[in-house]
């Protein structure tokens, strides 16, 4: 029987009064892979940073493969077999793969002097424990967000880990890349590593997990075997709340065809037609790279055409810029909100109204300071933005109320068509549920809406229909009974 490679029991952790845990424990198992899970804010990455040393716990017991640590540093948890491999890796896009790979090991090491021959030794013994196939001579910068992961991993397996904290490793991967992951994490598994998986996505913490931990609030909610789990139990333990199954209906007939797009080519995709109705979602699904993002981008003016027409209400018009597309009363809620959706030293009620400041300002260009605060406090009592203050910077909010932030913003301008890129990356179970009820109360109202997704649950839930793009071009398109998870992986296949 396996004996636990990692134990924490009671561990509280307070920042300025805030208590992040509040007597979290955690078990894990040698050679399992034990998923980490529960909604943003709930002490997770808190928790993580304890047991790698990054910060130094209020109360407690730390216990790694056998041994007690009352405290932990960073390098004290690096040589007990602790690694972690943080969402942007912690790699220097400047260096070449090599240097990357061997520069850690080399630093420990406390040399003043090695060559180049030593440098690629080190990387080559790096990569070859996961069969890792890659320049070692390019710039990480170059390099797709699958490879600088690989990147991390191979350099953290070569400080002999025992324990492994991926952190919601597979946010940017492709559905092929995630696979391929997964398949190295069971070749870490059958070699003794051990895994602990941070995600809170369903499908993959039953693919790949073994065991389960859930918090909540700083607190633990309940640790089993993913065997005595299910998806129903893992929302409820989640979020607290119960979700009904929510299917769309293909039904569209009596919808007026508010945009069509016909034989639309740019940078990036071609020859793409189709027709969106009012009161409709489509949804736009295929890999990255398969020219869903640039086609989104062309709708809203940020891509120019190269050849192809676009009708909105029958009338031919040029969305040749953004100013265009709002004029025309289409929003783009874009694929990144961090870089390119919210202002985020900002406070919460600036990024709500930023599109409207012309509307809430007098012939002198003063801001109408009551209209602005009016209108702020509207979207975030409607979609339910959850924060103590609106005058707080939207970089206080969890992933999921961002995203908030950036629908309300655009739903401020009233628009008719609405476009969302990655509507739910990177957010919670709670949050993700509740923008697809939003989406689909705004359908119900008339508005329409096109959603640019990957993710085959979020398509099925919310979609009247999708279309499927592959290599710059639509492959196929599926509603009713023919839209399934089974039918989009084979298309994106």
């Amino acid at each position: 029987m396996n004996y636990n490679i990692l134990s924490v029991k009671n561990i509280k952790k307070s920042f300025g009064g805030v208590n992040a845990l509040k007597g979290v424990d955690l078990q894990i198992k040698k050679g399992e892979i034990h998923c980490l899970a529960g909604e943003n804010g709930c002490g997770k990455s808190t928790l993580i940073k304890v047991i790698s040393g990054f910060y130094t716990h209020d109360d407690g017991d730390i216990e790694i493969d056998g041994q007690n640590y009352p405290t932990i540093t960073p390098s004290e948890a690096i040589k007990a077999g602790i690694q972690v491999i943080y969402q942007d890796f912690s790699i220097f896009p400047n260096l070449t793969v090599l240097e990357n790979l061997a520069l850690n090991q080399v630093i420990s090491q406390k040399k003043k002097l090695v060559n180049k021959k030593e440098f690629r030794d080190i990387a080559e013994k790096a990569v070859r424990k996961i069969n890792f196939e890659v320049d070692l001579d390019a710039r990480v910068e170059t390099l797709k967000v699958a490879d600088k992961q690989l990147i991390a991993i191979s350099r953290a397996l070569l400080d002999d880990a025992k324990l492994v904290i991926m952190d919601e490793p597979t946010t940017a991967l492709t559905k092929k890349e995630i696979n391929n992951l997964f398949k190295i994490i069971e070749n870490l598994k059958k070699n003794g590593v051990t895994i602990l998986f941070v995600s809170h996505k369903l499908d993959e913490v039953f693919e790949i997990s073994d065991s389960i931990t859930i918090l909540k609030n700083g607190e633990n909610v309940i640790s089993c075997p993913v065997s005595e789990m299910n998806e129903k139990k893992f929302a409820y333990y989640m979020t607290g709340r119960e979700f009904a199954e929510t299917n769309v209906s293909a039904n569209t007939q009596m919808s007026d065809v508010i945009m069509e797009v016909s034989h639309l080519s740019a940078s990036g995709f071609e020859d793409v037609s189709f027709k969106l109705r009012a009161g409709e979602i489509l949804g736009i699904s295929g890999q990255l790279g398969s020219g869903r993002t640039e086609l989104a981008l062309s709708l809203f003016g940020m891509l120019k055409p190269t050849s192809g027409e676009v009708k909105v209400d029958g009338k031919t018009v040029q969305i040749n810029s953004v100013k265009k597309a709002q004029k025309l009363g289409i929003a783009l809620v874009p694929e990144d909100r961090l870089t390119e959706g919210l202002f985020m030293p900002q406070s919460i009620k600036r990024n709500i109204t930023v599109t409207r400041l012309n509307d809430f300002s007098n012939k002198l260009g003063f801001l109408k300071d009551q209209q602005i605060d009016s209108e702020s406090l509207k979207w975030i009592k409607e979609i339910h933005i959850t924060t103590e203050n609106d005058e707080l910077p939207a970089s206080t909010l969890s992933g999921g109320n961002q995203q908030k932030v950036v629908v309300s913003r655009w739903l401020s301008n009233s628009p008719r068509i609405m476009i969302l890129n990655g509507p739910t990356v990177g957010v919670d179970i709670g949050a993700k549920y509740d923008i697809h009820a939003l989406l689909r109360n705004l359908a119900i109202s008339g508005m329409a809406i096109i959603i640019v997704s990957n993710d085959a649950s979020e398509v099925i839930s919310t979609c009247n229909r999708v279309l499927v793009m592959h290599a710059g071009r639509i492959i196929s398109e599926l509603s009713g009974s023919d839209l399934s998870e089974k039918s989009l992986i084979e298309a994106f296949i």
